[in-house]
This record gives C-alpha cells, sequence and structure tokens, in this order.
C-alpha cells in the first residue's frame, strides 16, 4: 500500500510539473483581423495554428464599397494584428483607424513595397506581389509574436516557394498563346496582365458597381469584334449581366474570371483558397485565349 501512494504522488508531482518541465505549453493563439479574403487568406497561410483569423468583409460579398460595422469597431480593439492591402482598396481604414483606442494594435498594411498601378489596389493578382504580400504579414506576425519567429518564417517559405511556382505555371501556359487580348467587366486585372503580357479591356472602371455608359459599351463591342474575342469575363460577386449582353452581341463566351476579392459560399465550402482559384484563372485564360 505504501508503494501504491509513493507511485500516485509520484504521478501528481510529474504531472504539476508537466507544464513547467515537459513539453513546452503551445502558445496562445493571437487574434489577427484581416480586411477581405485573400489577406486572411496569407494570414491564415504563415501564422498556421499561431493565429486565430477574423475576416472583416464577409464570405460572398464585394468589398469595395463595403463599410465596417460597430461589431468590427470592437473586434479591432480587440486584436493584436490588422492586416489590410492598402492600396486604396480599403477606403475605411485611415478613419476607422484613428478612432480606435486600442494603441497597441499592430497595423500592417502589406501592398507595402509593390509598385503599383495608379489607382489599381488588386495587386495579390500577380503572385510576386503576393509574395511581397506574405512577407509583410509574416513581420507583422513575428513582432507581435516573436517566439513565433522560426514558425513563421518557415511557413513564409512554404509557400513563397507555391508563389515562385504558380508565377512560372503562368508564364508557360500564356506565352504561347496566339491571343492576348482579355476583355473583362471590372479593370481589376492589371497587375496580372502587366505580369504576363496580356493586353486588359475593361468594361467598367476599377469599381465592379460602376455603371458603363453606352459610348463605352460600343468601344468594348467594337475591340471583341476586331480583336476576334472569344470570350467575355465576369466575376462571381457582381451582376454578369452587362458582360452577358456583349458577348451576345459578338458572338463570344461569358466567363467567370476572379478578381479574388471573396469567395462564394460554394468556393468557401469547397475548400478553395488563393492557388485554387488562381488555377482555375489560369485555366479561364488558357481556354479563352487559345
Amino acid at each position: 500500500m505504501k508503494r501504491v501512494r509513493f507511485y500516485l504522488f509520484a504521478l501528481a508531482a510529474l504531472l504539476a510539473l508537466g507544464p513547467l518541465t515537459g513539453c513546452a505549453r503551445r502558445a496562445e493563439a493571437q487574434d489577427v483581423v484581416a480586411s477581405f479574403y485573400p489577406m486572411a487568406d496569407f494570414v491564415q497561410k504563415i501564422g498556421g495554428d499561431r493565429v486565430r483569423v477574423t475576416t472583416m468583409v464577409p464570405s460572398g460579398t464585394e468589398p469595395h464599397d463595403w463599410e465596417p460595422s460597430p461589431q468590427d469597431i470592437v473586434t479591432l480593439e480587440k486584436a493584436k494584428v490588422f492586416v489590410y492591402n492598402g492600396a486604396g482598396m480599403e477606403h475605411w481604414v485611415r478613419d476607422v483607424m484613428n478612432s480606435l483606442g486600442n494603441t497597441s494594435l499592430i497595423q500592417a498594411e502589406a501592398s507595402k513595397g509593390v509598385a503599383l498601378l495608379q489607382g489599381d489596389p488588386h495587386v495579390w493578382l500577380d503572385p510576386m506581389n503576393a509574395k511581397i504580400e506574405m512577407a509583410n504579414i509574416r513581420d507583422a506576425l513575428i513582432q507581435a509574436d516573436p517566439e513565433g519567429k522560426s514558425a513563421y518564417e518557415a511557413n513564409y517559405q512554404k509557400y513563397a516557394r507555391q508563389l515562385d511556382a504558380l508565377d512560372q505555371e503562368y508564364r508557360t501556359a500564356l506565352a504561347g498563346l496566339k491571343s492576348k487580348d482579355v476583355v473583362v467587366a471590372h479593370a481589376a486585372y492589371g497587375y496580372l496582365c502587366q505580369a504576363y503580357g496580356l493586353n486588359q479591356a475593361a468594361i467598367e472602371g476599377l469599381s465592379p458597381d460602376s455603371e458603363p455608359d453606352p459610348a463605352r459599351v460600343a468601344e468594348i463591342i467594337d475591340f471583341a469584334r476586331q480583336h476576334s474575342v472569344k470570350v467575355i469575363f465576369f466575376e462571381e460577386l457582381v451582376s454578369p449581366k452587362v458582360a452577358q449582353s456583349i458577348a451576345q452581341q459578338v458572338g463570344a463566351e461569358a466567363r467567370v474570371l476572379s478578381p479574388l476579392e471573396g469567395l462564394t459560399g460554394e468556393e468557401a465550402k469547397a475548400g478553395d483558397d488563393y492557388f485554387s482559384v488562381m488555377r482555375r484563372n489560369l485555366a479561364a485564360l488558357q481556354a479563352a485565349l487559345s
């Protein structure tokens, strides 16, 4: 009986000492708020299980004209890190940041260091820009959680290699196509087209909710006919009616090309991410331009 009591005492002592001397206790996840989908995806990839990510713009919502709610402000007040794209995408950032009482909040403008195209915030559609954005996110997470530096760096290196591979896939697939003219509903593809030698002709401007005037529609119809455009691209989160109408008039198809501003409910349920959507975009471009 004494021996049993000794073993029980020893076991209790080991359990009590376990958190101090055994395996290190897992670090508490950092609360990170991301403005919209690609920022949240990048944060989760770099942060792994060391972050708890909240996305401000809900899935299936077009982010350009979205405004934060009072609950979003409460979430930011409790966060450790706030990640946003910048380059004019989140028009509300300055006012919201100036209103916060959370003076310790680490703010990461992911597009910092990207060579910007005037007025175009869609930097993530060039994988090499996405690589810069992930590096900025990595640095912000390290600032918030220095103990996680090696994990954040390892995750960054993993996804940086995947972005290099994605960039090479685009270069190889698009290099030999006979057409370079891409007709899109929303002028979101400037960085992608610049990176891979394509020519973007947009029905609407940088805001997807703007309505093209009849003169612009006529210009796009003439352009599509002159360049034998086979596909008019639209995006999932806004109405495709104008693109479909133009496609019908020029004898083309209307298909989806995602600006990756957000996922649809179906895409989110299917587990899509930046890489799967970008590869789907590549397949759509190949089919349209071959």
